[in-house]
C-alpha cells in the first residue's frame, strides 16, 4: 500500500511536459539559476550604482552609514545564516525522505525569516523617528547633508527590495510546508524544496553583501 501510494504520488508530481522526474528535477534547477542570474543583474546593477556614488561621496556616506544601528544589522545576518543552516537541513531531510524534519526545518526557516523582518521593521522605526527617512521626514542638518540624504535613498531602496525577496520566500516556503505536512515529497520527488531553497541562500547572501555595504562603510 505504501509502496502504491508513492507511486501516485510520484506520477502526480510529474508534469505532462517531462519523460520522468530526473528531467524534471533538472530543468527546474536549471531554470531557478536562469532565474537567479536575472536576480544578480538586478542586484548587481544596484550595487555599481551605489558604489560609484560611493566613490565620489565617500564622506557623506560614511556620515550616513554611522547613522545606522550595526548592532541591529549585525544581529540580521546571524539571523539569516542560521536561516540558511536550517534550509539546508531541510533540504537534506528531503533528500533523505524525513518528512518530520523536513517540516520543522521549513517552520524554523520561516520563523527566522519573521525575526529577520521584525528586526528590520524595527529599524526603520527607529531611524524614522531619528528623521533619516528621504521623502517623509528627513532632518538631517549636519556636515554633508545632501550625501547623506543619498546614502539614505540607496539604504531604504536597497534593504527594501531585499526585504521584499524574503517576504516572497516567507511565501514560498509557506507552500512547502503545506505540501511536506501533506506528505507530497520523498526521496524520488523533493525538487521544490532544493529550487526554493536556491532562492533563500540566494537572498540571503545579498544581504551579506548589503551588510558591509551599509553598515560598515570607512
Amino acid at each position: 500500500m505504501a509502496e502504491q501510494r508513492t507511486a501516485l504520488a510520484q506520477k502526480t508530481a510529474l508534469a505532462h511536459q517531462f519523460d520522468d522526474l530526473a528531467q524534471q528535477h533538472e530543468a527546474s534547477n536549471l531554470g531557478m539559476w536562469a532565474f537567479l542570474l536575472t536576480e544578480v543583474m538586478f542586484f548587481g546593477g544596484l550595487f555599481v550604482s551605489y558604489t560609484v556614488y560611493r566613490t565620489a561621496y565617500l564622506a557623506g556616506f560614511i556620515a550616513g552609514s554611522q547613522h545606522l544601528n550595526v548592532l541591529l544589522g549585525t544581529l540580521n545576518t546571524a539571523v539569516l545564516l542560521s536561516s540558511s543552516l536550517t534550509m539546508a537541513l531541510a533540504v537534506h531531510a528531503a533528500q533523505e525522505g524525513h518528512t518530520r524534519l523536513l517540516s520543522r526545518f521549513l517552520l524554523l526557516t520561516m520563523f527566522l525569516g519573521l525575526v529577520f523582518l521584525g528586526i528590520k521593521g524595527y529599524e526603520y522605526a527607529l531611524e524614522y523617528h531619528e528623521g533619516l527617512v528621504p521623502a517623509l521626514n528627513f532632518a538631517y542638518t549636519g556636515p554633508h547633508a545632501p550625501q547623506v540624504k543619498l546614502f539614505m535613498i540607496f539604504y531604504f531602496v536597497m534593504t527594501s527590495l531585499h526585504a521584499l525577496h524574503m517576504l516572497i520566500g516567507l511565501s514560498l516556503l509557506t507552500v512547502l510546508a503545506i505540501l511536506a505536512w501533506r506528505r507530497r515529497f520523498s526521496t524520488t520527488y523533493h525538487t521544490p524544496v532544493e529550487v526554493i531553497g536556491l532562492y533563500w541562500h540566494f537572498v540571503d547572501i545579498v544581504w551579506i553583501f548589503l551588510y558591509p555595504l551599509l553598515y560598515l562603510v570607512g
